[in-house]
């Protein structure tokens, strides 16, 4: 946890380099840590049906399982890796991780499947053109499919939440994209219509007047609304922090795959609330939750602070009053990420490259330690930053 007296000195620091112009990000610096980081990781993990998840708290590596919601993320990494450096390593072992979660294209039991396959196996098809990867991802968009009830009009997220049976959380925006590449690549078409579906209830259903987000949604077998709740938040009412960069970069996404103005509108109105929310820290890196109690001695989440840079620099790409806001948020929490303060010197964090993030606060788990995503989300805002620059220069 970032103590007090540490937030307050970084607060000023924040303060003061926010008034001034921003240098830019050392990119290729940025991604040499990453790569002696990985480089570690990969020594440490010969065994590829161990995947690195974060740290336990007496400050052993946490792994997981390829179930596990997260297995997709260390080789969707790895592929940023090569794409950055185009080095062969990088390329051998992305395949080699890509390949340990293959088995769970089958996996009907979960909702993350976007997360689990896409995350690795798009990356690969995208840099490589490997056509072997094509048909795994189609029947995980298939095996993603069958957790959609047409008279909920929702793809289902676990498969019991409390005392309800089809909660829906904020999280599952993240998992369409999947079902838009199927449906473009050879897959059924209906699985462009379940991703439209799926959005457009989410966004009636989910979302507040001020743009916030509800985490958890269960429904009623006829579709109706059950209860509006938190797993991950403070509270039922709170603005959990994660979720809304989920929201924010779904929706995005979806904008990007439809065309249709209103999901744009929608990733607006989600990073105006993030960005302009008045306890959202100066050096753009929120709390777990925006509405924690003890803020400002709350701990920050870093995976966060991820997720919403890379959302933030597509959405500023498509213009608008406040695209220059965007993209300028985006680079100031790159920086942030960047700094001594959130990304891990060589060797440490377990060989993690972010630090202070929060996986689930309420259940005492994943508190104030690295978490895989963090790293995907940093390495891929990374790339679209230097993607951007390149661009404009």
């Amino acid at each position: 946890m970032i103590r007090s007296t540490t937030l307050i000195a970084l607060l000023c620091l924040t303060r003061l380099a926010s008034a001034q112009t921003q240098a830019p990000i050392d990119v290729k610096g940025a991604f040499a840590v990453a790569a002696r980081q990985y480089d570690g990781m990969l020594k440490a993990h010969p065994d590829t049906t161990r995947f690195p998840q974060s740290t336990n708290p007496d400050g052993t590596p946490r792994d997981m399982k390829s179930d596990w919601w997260c297995s997709g993320f260390f080789g969707g990494s790895l592929w940023y890796l090569f794409q950055e450096a185009g080095d062969a390593r990088w390329k051998k072992a992305a395949e080699l991780w890509t390949a340990a979660v293959k088995k769970e294209q089958y996996n009907t039991g979960t909702h993350d499947l976007g997360f689990m396959i896409y995350c690795p196996f798009g990356n690969g098809y995208r840099l490589t053109k490997n056509e072997s990867y094509k048909p795994v991802m189609l029947t995980a968009a298939k095996s993603l499919a069958t957790r959609f009830d047409p008279k909920v009009g929702l793809i289902k997220s676990w498969n019991k939440f409390q005392t309800y049976n089809y909660p829906v959380i904020i999280d599952n925006m993240m998992n369409l994209e999947l079902l838009f590449w199927a449906a473009k690549n050879g897959g059924d078409k209906r699985l462009r219509e379940i991703a439209i579906i799926h959005a457009d209830n989410t966004l009636k259903n989910h979302y507040r007047p001020d743009g916030s987000s509800f985490h958890v949604v269960c429904y009623n077998p006829d579709g109706t609304v059950a209860a509006k709740k938190t797993a991950q938040g403070y509270a039922d009412e709170s603005a959990w922090a994660r979720g809304q960069a989920w929201g924010l970069y779904g929706y995005t996404v979806m904008y990007r795959e439809t065309k249709d103005k209103k999901y744009l509108d929608q990733a607006r109105r989600i990073a105006d609330f993030y960005l302009n929310h008045p306890n959202l820290p100066a050096d753009k890196v929120p709390y777990w939750d925006f509405n924690a109690p003890g803020i400002p001695t709350e701990e920050r989440d870093a995976s966060a602070a991820a997720i919403t840079a890379s959302a933030l620099l597509e959405l500023g790409t498509y213009g608008g009053p406040s695209a220059k806001t965007y993209m300028q948020a985006a680079e100031q929490m790159l920086q942030s990420l960047s700094s001594p303060t959130y990304r891990a010197n060589p060797g440490e964090n377990n060989h993690f490259i972010i630090k202070h993030c929060v996986g689930h606060k309420p259940a005492k788990s994943e508190v104030d330690v690295p978490l895989v995503y963090a790293d995907y989300y940093y390495l891929e805002a990374l790339l679209r930053y230097d993607a951007l620059n390149k661009k404009r220069g």
